[in-house]
């Protein structure tokens, strides 16, 4: 088979099942979304507070650029690493409680440089099944054994640690799931994990659960090992960092590719991020009111004959299961405003297609009865 033939039929393969992924061009705004000169009601972004076009972050950005221009000028281990990297780092540290952290361009990047670097052949990686894909990918290529443990079941990763081995563990869970919603019972992991390490993927939590917005690990009094936060959420940017210990921080530093090879973020997003941190550290209000649209959404959707997962977060899927009907459901909700974005696999597992719902402190109560209201008449259909 030649190159074309195998990359055709990679593709008709996914129309065949009606997986193929697109991009859509459009603009964002606080609540909305912009497709061919129409707006629409955004249901499927992870803004979660509403701070991607706030005042101050988009000021501090701005005063960033015009002190440090817009760009970083190479890896953090050449001339990349500004003063603004620094302070941000060090920021992060004292907020989250640990010694050090350290800044990666993305949360796909962190995952996987500190996967790469840690695991070596004799170690064994035990990871959530419902895991992200960064996360995954990076176990599977890293040398060490992936197992991967039944979803939240602390019995299954207790099970597979036990097993016998010569080498080293690490233990993998997030916060809060990307596609489920749903949060790890993180007191009983960190209970469970005996010798191995354990790392906290946060993406989804950071900024929103815990007090001040610290995350999932701070709200179960859990201390992960390594702590991953991205900027992609709750910051209304983009980036991620690694929290942890001087001595792994100083081990990441020598022996994380990523870090190493890759041009550091722009000095003018940390200067931005460093301002996000204080903002997201006051802002109360908006997580109370994301709560309050949360309860109202699922107390409204036990009226409608669609299947809502169990979650109490932001994310709020509606398990649908076929791929084409799925499709239908999202373009249903288009035509009446709103933008619902339809997840197949293989970003989920087979047979659970579903719409993520996603609701922000930015949405107002109409938002959320548009969106309930929409529901109730496609499900009508």
């Amino acid at each position: 088979m030649s190159w074309q033939q195998r990359i055709a039929a990679a593709l008709d393969e996914r129309r065949s099942v009606n997986a193929l992924r697109t991009r859509i061009v459009g603009e964002s705004d606080a609540t909305g979304f912009t497709h061919q000169g129409q707006r629409y009601r955004n249901f499927s972004g992870n803004d979660y507070l509403g701070l991607s076009r706030h005042p101050a972050i988009v000021e501090a950005w701005q005063q960033g650029a015009q002190r440090y221009g817009v760009g970083s000028g190479g890896s953090g281990h050449v001339t990349g690493f500004h003063q603004a990297h620094h302070r941000l780092e060090q920021t992060l540290a004292e907020w989250l409680g640990y010694p050090r952290a350290l800044l990666f361009i993305s949360g796909f990047s962190a995952n996987q440089a500190v996967i790469g670097a840690l695991m070596q052949k004799e170690d064994r990686i035990v990871a959530d099944r419902l895991s992200h894909a960064s996360l995954l990918e990076a176990a599977s290529l890293s040398p060490a054994t992936l197992r991967r443990f039944h979803h939240n079941d602390v019995d299954s990763l207790q099970a597979l640690l036990d097993k016998p081995l010569t080498g080293q563990q690490l233990a993998i869970t997030e916060g809060v799931f990307s596609m489920d919603g749903d949060r790890a019972p993180l007191a009983e992991i960190a209970a469970a994990k005996r010798n191995a390490l354990l790392m906290v993927d946060d993406a989804h939590g950071i900024g929103v659960v815990g007090e001040g917005g610290r995350g999932s690990c701070a709200a179960a009094n859990v201390k992960a090992d390594i702590l991953v936060v991205t900027f992609g959420k709750a910051f209304g940017l983009s980036g991620a960092a690694v929290l942890c210990s001087d001595d792994l921080a100083d081990y990441l530093l020598q022996f994380a590719r990523h870090l190493i090879y890759s041009t550091a973020m722009p000095p003018a997003q940390a200067h931005a991020l460093q301002t996000a941190v204080t903002v997201i550290q006051q802002a109360e209000e908006q997580r109370a009111t994301l709560q309050r649209h949360i309860a109202r959404f699922r107390r409204q959707m036990v009226h409608i004959p669609l299947q809502l997962a169990d979650s109490q977060t932001a994310i709020q899927p509606i398990i649908v299961g076929d791929n084409q009907r799925t499709l239908q459901l999202a373009a249903s909700l288009r035509e009446r405003g709103l933008w619902v974005t339809a997840i197949r696999p293989p970003t989920v597992p087979a047979g659970s297609a579903r719409l993520r719902i996603t609701l922000t402190a930015a949405h107002t109560e109409s938002d959320i009865d548009a969106l309930l209201e929409a529901l109730h008449d496609v499900t009508r259909e």
